[in-house]
């Protein structure tokens, strides 16, 4: 398990223009290839739409009024009118078709990237805080959207729209069309190297403010620890740190931005000045070429160029955001699965129940095993506790045992099996964790106890909960079995959660039981009843359990006490009560 990024440590992604991930993108466009074939027709039929009023101008200006063809006049502004209705007609059919053609490609990628989450090991959200995880499914695709809806086509046709406008130009006037490109690049220049230093600057900023929600998520889902450890004032310290590095990110990026608008305004103003006074000078020289409505044709036409420019700098600016962006969401997406379906996996069916780990070593992070050679026999139906130091491996047997984790060395198998040679979800339904800290998720404590098994009746949720006992305190709950729990379960008691998540374990009803800790929450009265209702869960059923308090194990088959990367002692109670060893010391402390 690697170092696990914290939220003052920046994501670090590539600050240039990534083609293949551009490319890789597009492949989401393919279905849709058709319908953005039309997006560009109806983009360049605007683009052409837009360039005709110049020219009906310049007819005016040239011809009309010098004749005082009033008719003519009627008609040619009347055509603009007609124009620009269309142009604007078309545009807006233009702009509905690719924004809902963008959302529904982003739609996938968002499905993509949450079915992957549902597949990624646990060493990947080990890693990675989890609202850093958010900002990626989130935030990082919410930025996709606009390139999609907007960006691809628009970038294509700014150039098409620059190609055409250049060639308009250059069939009027050869000559002021050079006085136009002599102010154009230039500006392009300034600009594209604004847009380079903008680009750097947003690459920081995007992960400045992953750090940001990264730190939010933490705060809130730990609120409780936060008011009883008084870390309010240190977190708001430490929140006023990282928003500090967003904000003063925000402001240069702010400040460099508002520069756009005046170095266009300059080299616009000078190229018209420029443009002017050329005009100017060949009318004074007698030169027939150049007239009134010719510079205002040129004057629009300039406009038309110096826009869609200046437009493709944004985009390749936005390009480099969203490059940036998707680094770190296929990064999420190529996460490799460690943990998944081998080849010819078999179905893990009729469980008796016997466990073997067979000389296990494991390892979270390289070169630092937690368990070293580990051996253990498990017979159908036995029931073995785990106990030992924080830290010595104990939960790591368990997560084996699910494949939550797989061995680095050995085998762990059941019924003869290698549980990497079954299906995921044939051993998950055979085996079945209550954990420490169980989640409740929001709904109905009905729709709680039945998540393992959805098609699970009401009658079936109320005799597992009964069967635990939970039936007295959940009938306590305004609307009962029908009451809507908070997001993990706000309002319950820490006994009341264990209580529903003992009842969905129940309704599943798996071969293999594991308690993890799973009655370190519940009051001693409470345990009682629970206890009671366990040795008729787990009768003729092979259970691990690993605990804290000893009350609960003393019945076990086996308690095995693990230490130093293994099995340091193994026994019942009274076994290992008689050989007072490391277990003997845990029940006199």
């Amino acid at each position: 398990m690697a170092k696990r990024n914290t939220y003052f440590q920046d994501e670090v992604a590539e600050r240039k223009i990534d083609m293949k991930l551009i490319a890789r993108v597009l492949r989401y466009i393919i279905p849709h290839k058709k319908t953005f074939v039309l997006i560009g027709l109806l983009m360049l039929l605007v683009s052409v739409v837009a360039l005709i009023p110049p020219l009906v101008i310049k007819e005016i200006t040239d011809v009309v009024i010098p004749n005082k063809d009033n008719a003519q006049l009627v008609y040619m502004v009347l055509s603009m009118v007609a124009l620009a209705a269309l142009e604007i007609s078309i545009g807006y059919f233009q702009q509905r078709i690719m924004g809902k053609t963008g959302h529904t490609i982003i739609a996938t990628i968002r499905e993509t990237i949450f079915y992957k989450l549902q597949e990624l090991p646990f060493d990947y959200f080990d890693n990675i805080p989890n609202g850093k995880i958010v900002v990626r499914v989130t935030d990082y695709i919410n930025g996709l959207a606009d390139f999609f809806s907007n960006s691809i086509m628009t970038f294509t046709i700014y150039l098409v729209k620059i190609i055409i406008v250049t060639v308009f130009m250059l069939v009027l006037s050869p000559l002021l069309t050079l006085v136009v490109f002599c102010t154009v690049i230039p500006m392009m220049i300034a600009i594209f190297t604004l847009r380079y230093i903008l680009r750097k600057l947003w690459t920081i900023n995007i992960a400045k403010m992953s750090n940001r929600t990264a730190f939010l998520v933490e705060s809130i889902t730990g609120e409780k620890i936060v008011k009883n450890y008084n870390r309010g004032e240190m977190n708001v310290g430490i929140y006023d740190i990282i928003q500090g590095d967003c904000v003063k990110l925000w402001r240069k990026i702010y400040h460099r931005n508002m520069l756009n608008g005046p170095i266009v305004s300059m080299f616009w103003n000078v190229g018209t000045i420029c443009l002017y006074a050329v005009a100017l000078y060949m009318i004074t020289t007698g030169s027939t070429i150049v007239n009134v409505g010719l510079m205002t044709t040129f004057t629009t036409y300039m406009a038309q160029f110096s826009g869609p420019l200046t437009m493709i700098a944004v985009i390749i600016q936005n390009l480099a955001q969203v490059s940036a962006n998707l680094e770190r969401v296929f990064n999420t997406i190529d996460y490799p699965v460690t943990i998944h379906d081998n080849e010819g996996a078999e179905e893990l069916k009729n469980v008796e129940g016997k466990i073997d780990f067979n000389d296990v070593t494991f390892a979270y992070e390289e070169n630092v095993n937690i368990l070293e050679h580990f051996d253990l026999h498990v017979k159908p139906g036995e029931t073995i506790a785990l106990v030992g130091p924080t830290g010595a491996g104990k939960t790591t047997v368990i997560n084996m045992l699910t494949r939550f984790y797989d061995v680095k060395e050995g085998s762990v198998l059941i019924d003869g099996k290698d549980v990497r040679d079954v299906t995921l979800h044939s051993l998950r339904k055979e085996v079945g964790v209550l954990m420490q800290d169980p989640f409740i998720f929001k709904g109905t404590v009905l729709e709680n106890i039945r998540y393992g098994r959805p098609d699970a009746t009401d009658e079936e949720c109320i005799a597992a909960a009964k069967t635990i006992y939970a039936d007295k305190c959940i009938e306590r709950l305004r609307g009962g079995y029908n009451h809507e729990l908070e997001e993990n379960g706000d309002g319950l008691s820490a006994g009341e959660k264990q209580l529903i998540s003992f009842a969905r374990i129940i309704l599943k009803n798996p071969s293999v039981i594991i308690l993890d800790e799973a009655t370190s929450s519940i009051d001693t009265e409470t345990e009682i009843l629970i206890k009671k209702a366990l040795d008729v869960i787990i009768e003729n059923k092979t259970a691990f359990i690993v605990a804290h308090r000893l009350s609960t194990i003393r019945n076990a088959d086996r308690i095995l006490y693990i230490s130093n990367k293994g099995i340091a002692e193994q026994g019942s109670h009274d076994e290992l009560m008689a050989l007072k060893g490391n277990y003997y010391k845990l029940n006199v402390n």
